[in-house]
């Protein structure tokens, strides 16, 4: 421990070191900065670049906020960079408070305020098109800052950031900040190459120590405990009991067919806030993976009484509801559930998630933060970027539903979603808190909690946009180069720099196994190709002859009738069985028939039972009102079998065998092989092992050899691809942007290309601003279920015919993508149609939402979501359309149609 008079001389010593700007800066704090901040700040003072890897609510913006600092210190100006427009707001509104809003500025989707000021904030998206677009804006500019910069991994988004990084002057101090990443050096080298110095500073300490726990039934366990003799963190061993005990509990039901209660299944979630509640753990966000979870969470809370304010707490959060909603018409807010989301914020609780409306989700994040709602149940978003620190984080379950599948979550989405608990200045220590389902297993927990593998990995790919602003700006040699500096291709090649080490590796190994199988008889690499050439012509065969016999199997049960008696030829099942229900389906599973066995067990069997055809051995005839679940009445239908068959020995059962059809091509081989001269060698089978090594290591390094190929120069060649396409359709003339090309630079969305081939071929041109609401929303609006065979409701007259053209459009499009090697352009997805079409119109929100999006009921959170795309894609083809085209002008007219109500408000309005 350090002295009094220690820490001022090192106070004295860390000033002295620090520039006149961080110096001044440092005094806007009522805090000391941490090490890892200072380091930042001072290399950005110093003229560095910097990357900021740190954990979740360690302070990172600090080194943000030095750079605008630094930007109106020197008379620059700086851009603050944020991936969701949610954040920009809080970012815009936390600068504003210091400097004022006459020196701050914001841009995104939604919001243009003060976009000539020194300091100005908004999506990356915003300043990825005034870097493309050549704006003024950009005349003066010192530093860009760019918040969460580990969103470039984002499969949908991510190559916005590369984009951003690669594209901007020279000049310009890049201030990257991203969450922890155990690629952080990696990353930083990369950015050295592109941007010049960078400095990366890596801080995995957590400012606020983090405490893992397990809630099992109403307990809640630490889940590692201080060894006895190394004094190391272990698993609780009283965890690794509970599941073996479980285990055995589970081992038991399945023997013995009945069960017993579970005495540690998870508890209620009201259950489980009261716990933290008593155990000072609140407030608390617990993460449930799905929306309608997080709502039934809160209902459940709201049924059992749960109140965790005062009347003085509830007063306030009254208030702060009824100003944030004032906006808002009382018809909408009756059809969004305001009271009863009033009622339970006033107890302290609330949901979180995208479902909701965006001005509630707000009022939410204000209460938590001001730590008058104690308890919030949401899904994984809550975890990207908004500042909503809590004491304590639950986790329900391990696994979460990604789109495709539920998948376990990954030590990088654990460390994401805990790095929420603990509150800088307020809390001495967060905890991650994991309620016990039935199978968890302490040592994946402990697995999760103690990982911090958590690699950024680029998602970066030309699109056709990207492809004619660069085409346009530096010609198309210049642009593949340019894209060739990409992270993308940076990891690409560091993986082929491994991968060719590999390759040569295995060629020295192969000269090796090569001399190790030379024979004095002959080349015993024909002979070793004979053998192989008839080892797998009898592989082959053995496949075929199993396939048939399967198809055999399948035939014979197909044909299986209640009441025959059958043998099971094998397994734990083996022995005569009656038929009950021979089980046919029509999911092409193949038949699975429900049988009575001889020991009294009813049975559910499947194909894999009969590896060769049954046949049924007798016929029995089954009481008309059998019922297998009575003992007695098996019992007695099992002394009819023993009745009907009697003493008859059926031997054994046939047994599945492959009977050798004489081939040619096996007999022509064995009859080379057996000519060779290398078959009389004496040491022949030991030089057959070095020639199976040798043609193992051969196929591997021919594998190795494609990935190197596949990986050079990946980026270029699908630029090279995506120009070809471009030049097919008239955007591209060789080093030329064409005017539909110039038309194609202004359209900055997923499916580009389809909307500028839209605006070409006139599809819009006879729609009025509803219309072409409807037609335009197809290409923003994604269903959130890919597979949703609900057939979409669509507007009829113009939109309906325009719709099926663009569908027809589409497939134009991926047929040429195809040719050059892409397939860049998904379908339109209709689902969103009506519900643009109405509103436009001027429905209500009620029957909006009701009548819904793709069949299904539409939450308002989507709805308004949606329609904020579908309003920036209709700015842009307003903008690209024809001057004085009617396209133009209905565009315009259809924004103005939809920015009403709950879609026109603004947080900042």
């Amino acid at each position: 421990m350090t002295t009094p008079a220690e820490r001022y001389a090192a106070f004295r010593q860390s000033q002295a070191e620090s520039g006149p700007a961080l110096t001044s800066f440092r005094g806007l704090y009522d805090f000391e900065l941490d090490d890892f901040q200072i380091d930042a700040c001072r290399a950005l003072e110093a003229g560095d670049g910097v990357l900021v890897a740190a954990p979740t609510g360690s302070g990172k913006t600090v080194v943000g906020e030095f750079a605008v600092h630094l930007a109106l210190a020197e008379g620059r100006k700086c851009f603050y960079t944020t991936p969701i427009k949610a954040l920009s707001n809080q970012k815009y509104n936390d600068l504003v408070r210091r400097y004022g809003a006459t020196k701050v500025g914001l841009l995104t989707g939604d919001n243009s305020v003060n976009g000539e000021a020194p300091i100005v904030v908004m999506t990356t998206e915003v300043l990825r098109n005034m870097l493309y677009a050549g704006s003024g804006t950009l005349a003066g500019l010192g530093f860009v800052v760019m918040d969460e910069v580990h969103y470039l991994a984002d499969r949908f988004r991510g190559a916005v950031w590369e984009e951003v990084i690669i594209h901007l002057p020279e000049s310009v101090r890049l201030v990257a900040l991203s969450a922890t990443v155990s690629n952080a050096e990696e990353f930083g080298e990369w950015m050295g190459e592109v941007r010049g110095d960078t400095s990366v500073i890596v801080d995995e300490h957590r400012p606020v120590p983090l405490w893992q726990h397990m809630l099992v039934g109403n307990r809640i366990y630490d889940l590692f405990v201080t060894g006895d003799e190394d004094r190391r963190p272990q698993i609780n061993p009283n965890l690794l009991r509970i599941a073996r005990d479980e285990e055995r509990q589970a081992y038991g039901r399945g023997r013995r067919g009945y069960s017993r209660p579970r005495r540690n299944g998870p508890p209620d979630r009201a259950a489980a806030i009261e716990r933290l509640d008593a155990d000072a753990l609140l407030p608390a966000i617990t993460f449930i993976f799905s929306r309608a979870g997080c709502d039934a969470a809160v209902m459940q809370c709201l049924h059992d009484g749960i109140r965790l304010t005062t009347d003085a707490e509830r007063h306030e959060i009254r208030q702060i509801v009824d100003e944030r909603t004032a906006h808002l018409p009382d018809e909408d807010l009756a059809v969004l559930g305001y009271l009863e989301w009033r009622d339970a914020l006033e107890r302290g609780l609330a949901a979180h998630h995208a479902g909701m409306l965006p001005a509630f989700k707000e009022v939410v994040e204000e209460l938590f933060t001001r730590g008058l709602v104690k308890a919030v149940f949401a899904t994984e978003t809550l975890a990207l970027g908004i500042n909503m620190p809590a004491r304590s984080v639950v986790i329900e379950k391990l696994d979460k539903w990604n789109g495709e599948t539920h998948a376990d979550l990954t030590p990088g989405e654990y460390t994401q979603l805990t790095g929420r608990a603990g509150r800088r200045g307020i809390d001495v220590e967060g905890h991650a808190v994991v309620q016990w389902q039935p199978g968890t297993d302490p040592l994946q927990v402990a697995g999760l909690a103690s990982t911090r593998t958590y690699p950024l990995r680029s998602s970066f790919r030309p699109s056709y946009n990207m492809a004619v602003n660069l085409v346009g700006q530096v010609g198309r040699e210049r642009a593949r180069t340019l894209l060739e500096s990409s992270f993308a291709q940076f990891q690409a090649d560091r993986a082929v720099v491994g991968i060719a080490k590999q390759v040569r590796r295995a060629e020295e190994a192969l000269e090796g196994y090569r001399q190790a199988m030379t024979c004095h008889l002959g080349d015993f690499e024909e002979y070793a190709a004979m053998r192989r050439a008839l080892s797998d012509r009898e592989a082959e065969l053995s496949r075929q002859r199993g396939a048939a016999r399967r198809t055999q199997a399948l035939r014979s049960l197909e044909a299986l009738k209640p009441g025959d008696i059958i043998r099971i030829p094998g397994g734990r099942r083996a022995g005569l069985a009656v038929v009950l229900d021979p089980g046919l389906n029509s999911r092409g599973e193949g038949p699975s028939p429900l049988v009575l066995t001889i020991g009294k067990q009813v049975k559910k069997l499947s194909p894999a039972d009969f590896p060769v055809p049954v046949e049924p051995v007798e016929r029995l005839r089954i009481p008309k009102n059998f019922n297998a679940r009575s003992p007695k009445e098996r019992a007695n239908l099992v002394s009819s079998i023993h009745a009907k068959i009697g003493d008859r020995d059926f031997g054994k059962p046939v047994r599945a065998r492959d009977h050798a059809t004489e081939d040619e091509e096996i007999t022509r081989l064995r009859r080379e092989i057996r000519r060779h001269p290398c078959h009389g060698c004496d040491e022949r089978e030991d030089h057959a092992r070095w020639a199976e090594r040798y043609h193992k290591l051969l196929r591997e390094t021919e594998g190795l050899r494609r990935r190197v190929e596949g990986r050079s120069h990946v980026i270029a060649r699908t630029f090279d691809k995506v120009c070809g396409v471009l030049d097919q359709l008239g955007y591209l003339d060789g080093e030329s942007v064409t005017t539909e090309g110039r038309r194609l630079a202004q359209l900055y969305t997923e499916l580009d290309l389809l909307t500028a081939e839209c605006l070409r071929a006139g599809l819009w041109n006879d729609l009025d601003p509803a219309e072409l609401a409807a037609c335009v929303s197809s290409l923003v609006f994604e269903s959130r279920q890919a597979d949703d065979a609900r057939q979409p409701r669509i507007p009829a007259g113009g939109a309906q015919q325009t719709l099926a053209d663009m569908v027809r459009l589409w497939g134009e499009l991926e047929s040429i993508e195809s040719d050059h090697g892409l397939s860049f352009i998904r379908e339109p997805d209709f689902g969103f149609a009506w519900a643009a079409f109405r509103w436009a119109r001027g429905h209500t929100l009620d029957s909006v939402l009701r009548d819904g999006a793709g069949g299904a009921e539409l939450a308002a959170g989507d709805f308004v979501r949606w329609m904020k795309q579908l309003l920036d894609l209709l700015g842009q083809i307003s903008t690209a359309a024809p001057a004085g085209s009617k396209v133009k002008q209905n565009a315009s007219k259809a924004m103005d149609a939809l920015r009403r109500g709950v879609v026109a408000y603004s947080s900042l309005a």
